[in-house]
């Protein structure tokens, strides 16, 4: 039984196709099609079978795929107790970030982190919420969020760290009728524009949970995903967006307020796969991500 074939049927489960492993590993189909053949032949058991117009894996293929995951994490923690035997806090992590939770979180982490070992890797990643997961097998740490609660949809098999519990606010101009308020009802903005986010993105939670508090449905006249270039359409025009409580600039004709009567909290999460959570460098990072977020947030109530 070869490592090699465990972390190969690993990559399967992960990426669920033979090409997308491919791209994944900077490797041919053909190249990973013969090393799944060589696997099938060298352990005795049909590993994947035909689904579709492609492949999936076989209950054996799902048990050994599963034993690659803790194979991997086996290798890291001996790794990790090998570096704190030598003192060795050190190595490139990478992390990819949802932007506007990175912005509050990963300033204080490289401030913490000067004068150590350790170098970060940022790369920021705007996506639905369901694929924060897929990422998590191209990079150490991913930040993500939820509004559904704290572990972010399809992270199940990874580890996941709730970082820090955001509230979720209406913004507006200043000019705006409701901006003299000090909280807004839902039944107070059913009769505005919206600049909402792409559907299955988590802040569109909010506007449904609103459509269903009141029975009607929003006028959303855009769905953009840069929240610098709502903040600027919303300030200039009588639109309302949901936008972070934590980053989100009030002033320059920009104000937020609090949404009562609906969920309006994300969780921002770190993903992690179990192999690289046992990293020394990734753990330490973890810690100082989980600092900054409690210190930013306040304590968690874990649900």
């Amino acid at each position: 039984m070869e490592l090699r074939h465990l972390e190969l049927l690993r990559d399967l489960a992960h990426y669920g196709s033979v090409t997308a492993v491919a791209r994944a590993t900077f490797r041919t189909p053909s190249a990973v099609s013969q090393q799944l053949k060589t696997a099938q032949r060298d352990l005795g058991a049909a590993l994947v079978e035909p689904d579709g117009r492609g492949i999936r894996l076989t209950e054996a293929g799902r048990i050994l795929a599963a034993g690659g995951t803790d194979v991997a994490a086996a290798l890291e923690r001996v790794r990790a107790s090998w570096d704190a035997f030598r003192g060795d806090l050190t190595g490139t992590v990478s992390i990819a970030a949802l932007p506007s939770a990175a912005t509050f979180l990963v300033g204080p982490v490289l401030q913490a982190l000067a004068g150590t070992g350790i170098e970060l890797a940022l790369d920021d990643q705007d996506v639905a919420e369901a694929e924060f997961a897929h990422l998590a097998a191209d990079v150490d740490i991913v930040i993500g969020h939820s509004l559904t609660g704290q572990r972010p949809a399809g992270t199940d098999g990874l580890l996941v760290s709730t970082l820090a519990r955001e509230p979720l606010d209406v913004a507006m101009g200043v000019r705006h009728p409701l901006a003299g308020h000090t909280r807004i009802r839902p039944v107070d903005v059913v009769d505005s524009d919206w600049i909402g986010v792409p559907v299955g993105y988590p802040f569109d939670t909010v506007r449904l949970a609103i459509e269903s508090v009141t029975g009607t449905r929003l006028r959303i006249w855009q769905r953009l995903r840069d929240n610098r270039l709502i903040e600027t359409l919303v300030a200039s025009s009588d639109s309302l967006a949901i936008l972070p409580r934590f980053t989100t600039p009030i002033g320059d004709g920009l104000v937020l307020r609090e949404l009562e009567g609906v969920p309006a909290t994300r969780y921002v999460s770190a993903i992690l796969r179990p192999d690289k959570a046992e990293r020394r460098a990734v753990r330490h990072v973890l810690d100082q991500l989980r600092r900054v977020g409690l210190a930013r947030s306040g304590p968690l109530t874990v649900t």
